[in-house]
């Protein structure tokens, strides 16, 4: 069994399920399967393969790092609610990262984090400012001056996993929580209902 910490990280924040274990700076085993629906009943099956390729059950584990998003709001809500459930378990943190930290960690030269969005629109964070989802239009616009850095599905979960092992000896960790963005404008609000009078109003 490793010296090191055990760290397992998973993610299903987008059209993919992806899983990886750590332990120090080595990668055990790490799997990440392309799919548009079904992460709720994969992850679980996903996760035993990891643990299995990599020589450790469960109460081997030391802590958990999990994906919280931007993406889809159900396989946000898939991964967050097994990792809190693990933690539970297993009596180990849980450290939530979210999908720019993970895609920043490989950057080697100036480029924004972006996370597909729907309708052709992304997910950008640029540096020193707040998240938000970006038009397409915006998208050209922004990438005539500097490039966008999209996820890698086979780095997700490792950097997911490396992010949290390096965040272990927070004093105060907090519970991962979904990462949503909303648009920066909002929707006009509905035509109210009519309103039908009586005859003799």
């Amino acid at each position: 069994m490793p010296s090191e910490p055990l760290i397992l990280g998973f993610d299903t924040s987008a059209a993919h399920c992806a899983a990886a274990l750590l332990s120090g700076d080595r990668v055990i085993a790490a799997r990440a399967e392309d799919m548009g629906r079904g992460q709720a009943e994969r992850l679980f099956p996903l996760l035993e393969q990891v643990l299995a390729e990599g020589g450790v059950n469960w109460a081997d584990l030391d802590a958990i790092g999990v994906g919280v998003g931007p993406g889809n709001f159900t396989g946000i809500r898939i991964s967050v609610s097994a990792a809190r459930g693990l933690a539970l378990a297993l009596d180990i943190p849980v450290i939530g990262v979210n999908s720019f930290e993970a895609i920043a960690l490989d950057l080697d030269h100036v480029a924004i984090p972006a996370v597909p969005g729907p309708r052709g629109q992304a997910y950008l964070a640029p540096e020193g400012q707040a998240p938000y989802l970006a038009s397409s239009d915006e998208l050209l616009e922004i990438m005539q001056d500097v490039p966008l850095a999209t996820p890698d599905t086979d780095k997700l979960a490792p950097n997911i996993a490396k992010i949290a092992q390096s965040r272990l000896s927070d004093p105060n960790p907090l519970p991962p929580a979904p990462l949503y963005i909303k648009a920066a404008d909002a929707a006009p609000p509905r035509d109210p209902a009519p309103v039908i009078l009586p005859d003799d109003a």
